[in-house]
Parts: C-alpha cells; sequence; structure tokens
C-alpha cells in the first residue's frame, strides 16, 4: 500500500497546493482569475472523465503495470509544469498530472477492497481517509513555505522525489490484486462519458466568467447531461458495461457516495476560498498565510487517522452527522469573516471546519463500499472517486462565480471579504445538505457477514431486504 498511498497524497496534495499561489500567478502570467482557476479545473476535468474508465483499466492491465505508469505519468506532468514558460504549458502540465491521479485515485481503493477483510475495512478506510483528505488540506500550508523562500515552480519540483519513492516501492513490492478478463471494449461509452463529464465541468467552470444565463454554459450543461443519462442508459444494456452503473440500486451505496460528493465538495471549496481570503482580503503574506492555515491541516491529519476506526465501532450513522453538524459551525463561523477579522478566529474556524469534514469522510465512504458485493468493488471506487473529483471541480467554479458575484467587480481588500464571504456560504449550505442527507438516510448497516450473505441472496434471484 506505502507506494499507492504516496502516489495518492501527492495527486491530492496537487489539488490545492497551487490555490495559495493562484492570485500571484495570475498577475505574472498576466491572466485573469477566472482563466488562472483552470489550473485547478483542468486538473480535476482530467481526473473526473479517466476516473469512469478505471474499472475497465483493471480488467485490462495489472495492478503493477496501472501503478508503474500512472507514477511515470505524474513525473512527467510535474516535471512539464515545473518547466512551464507560460500559461499554456503549464496547463497542459496539470492534465498531465490529472492522468495520474485518475488512475491512482480508484487504485488505492481497490487493493484496500481486496487484501483487507470486511471488519479491517474501517481501519484500512480511516489509512486512506489520513491520505485523500490531509493531503488537500496541508496543500497550501506546504506550498506557502515554498513560495516564501522560493518560486512557484518549486512546488512541482518537491512532487518528483517523493514520487520516485513510491516508484521504486511500486516496483518493488506491488503485485496485481484484480482478475484480467480483458472485456470488450465500447468505444460509444467512452465518447459519452468524456463529453458527458466533461460538459458538466467546463459548463459550471464558464459560468464564473460568463454567467449562468449566457448560451455557452447553457450549451454545455445540456450536452454534459444528455451524455451522461445516454451512457447510464447505455451501461445497462451492454453485458460488458464499462461502469457498472446498477451499483447504484444498492441502497447504501448510493446514500455514501451522496455524502462523500458533499464533504469533498466542502473541503475544495473551502480549500480554494481561504488562502485568498488570508492574502488579498487580510493582507497576510503568502508564506505567514501557509503557516496560518497549518492548524487546520494537522487537526485535519489526526481526525482523518481516527475516523476510519470509529466506524468499525460505532457504524457510519454517528460520525457522518456528528461530523456535518461540526463542519456547518466551522462554515458559519467563516460567513461571518470580514476584511478586518482576528487571525486566531479564522484559524479557529478552519480548525473546527477541519474537524468536521474529515469526521464525516472515512465513515461515509466505509458505508457506501462496505454495501457492495464483491464483483461490482472496482466499479463502485471508479463510481465514488469519480463523482467525488467531479463535485470538487464543481466547487471550485461555484466558489469562484460566488465569489464574483460578491466582489462586483473590484478587488479591493473589502470586496476581496464580500467576495469570500459569499463562497462560504456554498460551503455552509452543503454542510447543512450534509447533515439532512446523513439523518434521514443512513441506517445502522448490516454485519459483514450478513452483507456477504445477502450478496449471495440477491444473485440466487431473491428479494432484496431493505438496507440494501
Amino acid at each position: 500500500m506505502m507506494g499507492l498511498l504516496l502516489g495518492g497524497f501527492i495527486g491530492m496534495f496537487s489539488e490545492t497546493a497551487l490555490n495559495i499561489a493562484l492570485s500571484s500567478l495570475a498577475t505574472k502570467m498576466n491572466v485573469p482569475m477566472g482563466t488562472i482557476q483552470w489550473l485547478v479545473i483542468g486538473y480535476l476535468l482530467v481526473v473526473g472523465i479517466l476516473l469512469p474508465l478505471s474499472s475497465l483499466l483493471t480488467r485490462w492491465f495489472t495492478t503493477r503495470q496501472l501503478l508503474i505508469f500512472a507514477l511515470c505519468d505524474f513525473i512527467v506532468g510535474a516535471i512539464v509544469a515545473a518547466l512551464a514558460p507560460s500559461f499554456g504549458m503549464l496547463l497542459v502540465g496539470r492534465m498531465i498530472q490529472g492522468i495520474g491521479t485518475g488512475i491512482l485515485l480508484p487504485l488505492i481503493f481497490l487493493v484496500a477492497l481486496s487484501i483487507y477483510p470486511m471488519d479491517k475495512r474501517g481501519a484500512a478506510m480511516g489509512i486512506i481517509g489520513l491520505v485523500i483528505m490531509f493531503a488537500p488540506a496541508v496543500g497550501p500550508t506546504l506550498a506557502g513555505l515554498i513560495l516564501g523562500v522560493l518560486s512557484w515552480r518549486y512546488i512541482f519540483w518537491v512532487m518528483v522525489p517523493i514520487l520516485l519513492i513510491a516508484l521504486i516501492l511500486a516496483i518493488i513490492f506491488t503485485k496485481n490484486v484484480s482478475e484480467l478478463t480483458r472485456p470488450h471494449v465500447d468505444v460509444l461509452s467512452i465518447v459519452m462519458s468524456t463529453i458527458g463529464f466533461g460538459g458538466v465541468v467546463i459548463g459550471v467552470s464558464l459560468a464564473s466568467q460568463t454567467g449562468w444565463g449566457s448560451w455557452e454554459v447553457l450549451l454545455a450543461l445540456v450536452v454534459g447531461i444528455v451524455s451522461l443519462a445516454l451512457f447510464c442508459r447505455r451501461q445497462l444494456h451492454l453485458d460488458e458495461p464499462i461502469l457498472n452503473v446498477r451499483a447504484f440500486g444498492i441502497r447504501s451505496f448510493s446514500v455514501g457516495t451522496s455524502l462523500v460528493m458533499v464533504d469533498f465538495m466542502v473541503i475544495m471549496s473551502s480549500m480554494y476560498l481561504l488562502p485568498m481570503y488570508w492574502q488579498d482580503g487580510l493582507m497576510v503574506p503568502v508564506a505567514l498565510t501557509g503557516m496560518l492555515m497549518l492548524p487546520g491541516g494537522i487537526i485535519n491529519a489526526v481526525v482523518s487517522s481516527i475516523s476510519g476506526r470509529l466506524f468499525d465501532r460505532l457504524g457510519g450513522r454517528r460520525p457522518v452527522i456528528a461530523g456535518f453538524c461540526v463542519a456547518a459551525v466551522g462554515a458559519v463561523l467563516l460567513v461571518l469573516t470580514n476584511s478586518h477579522s482576528a487571525y486566531w478566529y479564522v484559524v479557529v474556524a478552519h480548525i473546527i471546519l477541519m474537524i468536521g469534514a474529515p469526521l464525516a469522510m472515512s465513515p461515509a465512504q466505509t458505508y457506501g463500499l462496505n454495501a457492495l458485493p464483491p464483483r461490482l468493488a472496482a466499479d463502485g471506487s471508479s463510481i465514488m472517486n469519480t463523482l467525488q473529483q467531479i463535485c470538487g471541480a464543481i466547487a471550485t467554479a461555484l466558489s469562484t462565480s460566488l465569489m464574483s458575484t460578491g466582489e462586483a467587480g473590484q478587488r479591493t481588500r473589502d470586496a476581496v471579504s464580500s467576495g469570500t464571504r459569499m463562497g462560504f456560504m456554498l460551503t455552509l449550505a452543503l454542510a447543512v445538505i450534509g447533515v439532512i442527507v446523513a439523518t434521514v438516510f443512513v441506517r445502522q448497516q448490516q454485519a459483514p457477514a450478513d452483507v456477504e450473505e445477502t450478496s449471495a441472496t440477491q444473485s440466487a434471484g431473491h428479494e432484496a431486504p431493505a438496507e440494501r
């Protein structure tokens, strides 16, 4: 697992590490904020397009082949981005990195589901949650420290040695955990998936620049949604679907996936807005911004490391509800900030948010994935990770749109504070939605043995119980 976890850490770290440098990059490269956000959205877009294909890839290539390729790809992308002479080349490097992350993320979950027994999965998901949640939370801190003494290029250079260590570990230790069946590749499904997920993300992203009523936004959203509907319909009629969407027929998986999507949007929206608020709203230097975000990152790591074990002891319902409630409190405090808020107040609000979001994440993931029979494990992991990353891109775009509305065309200290406050309202609304969904739909999950027995019963054609 170590090679996978190191690669996954860098992949998730890369999602937010540039957030703290976006303002300065926009100035240095002479591009507007609506354009510079594509360094985040473009990365997430490639990840989201590739993730639905991960189940297919695991049936065509061994775990070892996929992991080694993904790590090599990420190294190439990091070097291209570090050497980029222009915004266009930097975006290319970021999108190359997205390919690596799109392969790595589902592999982490697939391997964990394959090698850990059911009664240990909560702890395993806690370790994975530590990587998935801590990396984007600590990204701005590490990037801020780098920017305090070096240029933005070293954000990418620092990734290379860690990725090389992961590559060496992968070459030495990785074994295949999935069966190679090499099913038929339905090209039309791949095209529909790419257009569908790409259209939705592009549509939401363009809205932050041209407004929600523009024809470009409406066209992209309509094309994306229709393509996704056709993609899902086609998967239900294929003997060998690229992505088995029948996993959504299992209630606990659908609920768990929805909660993961909402929780990740809470994380991505806040991690996108906070660095801008610190630097342009409170006029804090970039290096100090990184240090002020460090306490939240540390708390995130601590909570992530224990939240999975809470699922093993308490089930999914109580940790998830508690997590979203705490996150909502942190979001309320951020909504109440202004251009003269005390540093300690913002740090405390960030810490509270970083207690709640990871507290809900691992239990929600485990709750959803534990409901799946083994034959749907790879598809379920792909679906969950795909929607998580797509929602991360959407959260970033929505935050940009709301922040622009709040700024009203100005870039003064007060205007930026007003814009980020409006963006934090999205974070608060998402946390409240998480509380409602968890309270209404999350039930006490069956014991592991019962889940396996139920899967066998369903395979035999008997009626499934309500929980499933």
